[in-house]
């Protein structure tokens, strides 16, 4: 690990959404990362305290205009934390000025900008983007697997709350070959605040609540996006199913991948033992008994990842299961957590690991 230097500032934009403000909360008492510009461009010249009584900051900042001229001045990184197309309207400026980025959004996801036009069709017609350099060169923000090149990126894309549960659970296996390819499935649970603050009909309390609904059942958006991770490690083209649902909590994630063992003579505790071995040091994931499995409760406002495995012997499947917080590991927690490995500190530093239980 390189040793840290003094203490980094950090810009965050778009600080009043949810992954905003739980970027904030988690660096509110970061011992090396300091926010030292928010920025907004609705809520510009605004006292935070007027948009987010309930999350006090010290001195009460004013929101700033995202101009990259003053986020420049006055940060070494920045989080944006902004919907996704409008995010790529601001690296390249940010990155030209010497800021180093990690996006919470999906513009810098895909290696190809082909392939977010395609899956973002609608985002692409509203913003144009010429910075298909940048999207070869950003790198993927999934600390477990790539920290390496995440201490020495530019411009780091945190991945998607589906795709962070999904592939914690998938790649050992599909690294090591000891899965087929072909038929895997994925199904997922999340909470309403995956959907973000906007207001959403189906996201109010009455519609949501007393319900479980699946929702882009065909053609999800993060579909491709745990496609290209899942050949990367495979090192062969994967197409897979994922169906994600919507469960009437607030925060949470849990997912569930099918997949069939190459070798049906392995057992729940061999496979346990490969996960064990490749997270051995990764301090935000936590692997748990053959026959114990996860919780979203049990993982609640943490950075941790809690994952499970069994064996159907009858039918040779390999079932993974991956529980996190949608909003900590899923998004904030795992940007600051990129942001840490950036600033050559320890992973953990700053985010929490014990749940808020019950």
């Amino acid at each position: 690990m390189v040793a840290a230097m003094a203490s980094k500032r950090v810009a965050v934009i778009g600080a009043s959404g949810y992954g905003g403000l739980q970027t904030l909360r988690l660096l509110h008492q970061h011992p090396e990362l300091t926010v030292t510009f928010l920025g907004g461009e609705r809520s510009s010249g605004k006292r935070w305290s007027e948009l987010v009584p309930f999350l006090p900051l010290p001195g009460d900042p004013v929101v700033q205009s995202p101009d990259p001229e003053l986020i420049a001045d006055q940060a070494d990184f920045a989080v944006l934390s902004l919907p996704n197309g409008l995010a790529a309207q601001m690296v390249p400026a940010l990155l030209e000025r010497g800021v180093r980025v990690v996006d919470l959004s999906a513009d810098y996801r895909y290696r190809s900008l082909r392939q977010w036009q395609e899956v973002y069709a609608a985002e692409a017609q509203e913003w144009q983007r010429h910075d298909s350099l940048l999207c070869e060169q950003a790198v993927y923000g999934l600390p477990e697997w790539d920290a390496d090149r995440i201490s020495k990126a530019r411009l780091v894309a945190a991945p998607g709350c589906f795709p962070t549960a999904s592939l914690l659970g998938l790649l050992p296996f599909l690294h090591q070959g000891l899965i087929e390819t072909s038929g895997i499935v994925i199904d997922a649970k999340t909470g309403t605040s995956g959907g973000g603050r906007a207001a959403k009909e189906h996201l109010l309390l009455a519609e949501a609540s007393e319900g479980v609904a699946p929702y882009g059942v065909v053609g999800h958006r993060h579909t491709s996006e745990i496609e290209q991770a899942a050949s990367h490690a495979a090192g062969q083209a994967i197409q897979l199913q994922f169906t994600p649902h919507l469960i009437p909590m607030v925060r949470g994630l849990l997912a569930t991948v099918y997949c069939r063992l190459r070798d049906p003579g392995l057992r729940a505790e061999d496979c346990r033992t490969l996960l064990e071995a490749s997270y051995r040091q990764a301090a935000c994931v936590d692997v748990l008994p053959v026959g114990t499995y996860p919780s979203t409760k049990w993982v609640r406002q943490t950075n941790r990842a809690l994952l499970s495995v069994q064996v159907d012997a009858r039918t040779g499947q390999l079932i993974v299961m991956t529980a996190i917080d949608n909003l900590v590991k899923g998004q904030a927690g795992q940007g600051v957590q990129c942001l840490n490995v950036m600033a050559g500190l320890e992973a953990t530093t700053g985010l929490p690991l014990l749940p808020f239980y019950p």
